[in-house]
């Protein structure tokens, strides 16, 4: 039920920032010139050992990675991006396969953002990445320091960034 709510959520936003006419089909397509970036935080990673930096996914996590997917289903996404850790490629994993993509790793200390923009013109893209990171990566793509850090227990944040004629807007959606 959260999910139809987030997709009906989703086609009203796409329909308010496009001003399209109504879509014949329920996927999202990509519109060229309109870039949409979809941020998550990875999925519930297993905490039992603190002095792990690098842990994998727990029980929890698995399946919001998979409810991540479902989520994510209706869009036309074009390329996913994840930090090299097991945590956020193991939220990125059933997209990644359900999309048949190949998963690109980045780091968001050396990205350059404005080449990454012009890479992913007219795409839809998903970046997954972590609590500090995501909010940091959406305010480059905005330009402007809108969000702080995340908790470290928000793992069901979505932050839609759409980019169109060079202007952006932006929307946090939070998902159960």
């Amino acid at each position: 039920m959260k999910t139809i709510k987030l997709l009906f959520i989703l086609s009203i936003f796409f329909s308010a920032i496009s001003c399209k006419e109504e879509q014949k089909s329920v996927e999202i397509p990509m519109q060229p010139g309109i870039s949409t970036f979809y941020f998550i935080r990875h999925a519930e990673k297993d905490r039992s050992d603190p002095e792990n930096k690098n842990p994998e996914l727990n029980q929890e996590g698995l399946g919001r990675a998979i409810k991540w997917a479902e989520v994510l289903d209706p869009v036309a996404i074009d390329a996913i991006y994840s930090t090299d850790f097991k945590r956020t490629t193991m939220t990125a994993a059933p997209t990644e396969i359900k999309k048949n993509l190949t998963l690109q790793l980045y780091n968001l200390s050396t990205l350059d953002i404005e080449a990454f923009k012009n890479d992913n013109l007219g795409k839809n893209v998903l970046v997954v990445g972590h609590s500090n990171t995501i909010p940091e990566f959406v305010n480059q793509i905005l330009g402007a320091q809108k969000y702080s850090a995340m908790d470290d227990y928000d793992n069901g944040s979505l932050f839609i960034v759409r980019i169109m004629d060079g202007i952006p807007t932006d929307i946090r959606l939070k998902i159960d």
